[in-house]
């Protein structure tokens, strides 16, 4: 699943994997985690044809243990971060993976510094402004303004399907969340829509997808869904080499 936001620049590679039944059987399908119980050399194989998909070298993507924390990395080559939810590279041919199984990604591109991120944002990335301090990491280090990224927020669980208890509402604004017959809803691509806007970000530069994983349980895994039958998605960010030819 590519987002259209990114169409205009064409050295950048921006997909979230979806389920493959026709390389991967139940009840992990397409999964691209060593970390849940599935076969490693399925994982291989279906981290392999995705990227063949997306036309990049698998040795150059750079991973990441989440642990819902506001850490961020630059990756200035392909390698594996430690506790690390958001990530950022300026160099070219090293592609950022986000792992993905409810949890909203969203991806960054600034063009004036040909830079890229991947944010893992839970309830607890998202209540911690993990997005919003990324943001500010990057418009520090490279001297640019909220208003020169272009943000694709991709598949989470939608508000219709998260339900909280009332001691995780109470963490969010008012706007990102209501309560129904006495059960409570989190709103996360809202917020960190939101927390997009109130640093600056043009409305115009900004992709919601409206996916969601809990709900299209045919194309998207679900932890909150399958439980620990539940594979995991990858999300991939980077830029090409200027003189790829894929």
């Amino acid at each position: 699943m590519r987002p259209s936001i990114f169409d205009a620049y064409p050295d950048v590679v921006c997909a979230v994997s979806v389920k493959h039944s026709d390389s991967s059987k139940p009840p992990f399908f397409f999964n691209q985690s060593f970390s849940i119980g599935d076969k490693p050399e399925h994982v291989k194989h279906n981290r392999k044809v995705f990227f063949k998909e997306l036309g990049i070298d698998g040795n150059r993507v750079t991973y990441q243990r989440q642990i819902h924390s506001t850490n961020i990395h630059y990756a200035k080559e392909p390698t594996f971060f430690q506790d690390s939810d958001a990530l950022y590279t300026d160099i070219r041919e090293v592609y950022l993976g986000i792992s993905l199984a409810d949890c909203i990604p969203v991806f960054l591109y600034a063009p004036k510094a040909c830079l890229v991120s991947g944010i893992h944002s839970g309830w607890k990335g998202t209540r911690s402004k993990i997005l919003t301090k990324t943001l500010h990491t990057l418009c520090e280090n490279y001297k640019l303004a909220p208003s020169d990224f272009i943000c694709y927020i991709g598949p989470g669980i939608s508000v219709e399907y998260y339900e909280v208890g009332k001691f995780v509402a109470d963490q969010f604004e008012e706007e990102s969340k209501y309560e129904k017959d006495g059960k409570y809803f989190v709103d996360l691509k809202k917020d960190n829509y939101n927390q997009l806007l109130k640093a600056g970000v043009k409305i115009g530069n900004i992709e919601v997808t409206d996916y969601c994983t809990y709900r299209d349980s045919d194309i998207f895994h679900s932890y909150r869904r399958d439980g620990d039958k539940s594979g995991r998605m990858l999300g991939i960010i980077g830029l090409r080499a200027l003189s790829s030819k894929t």
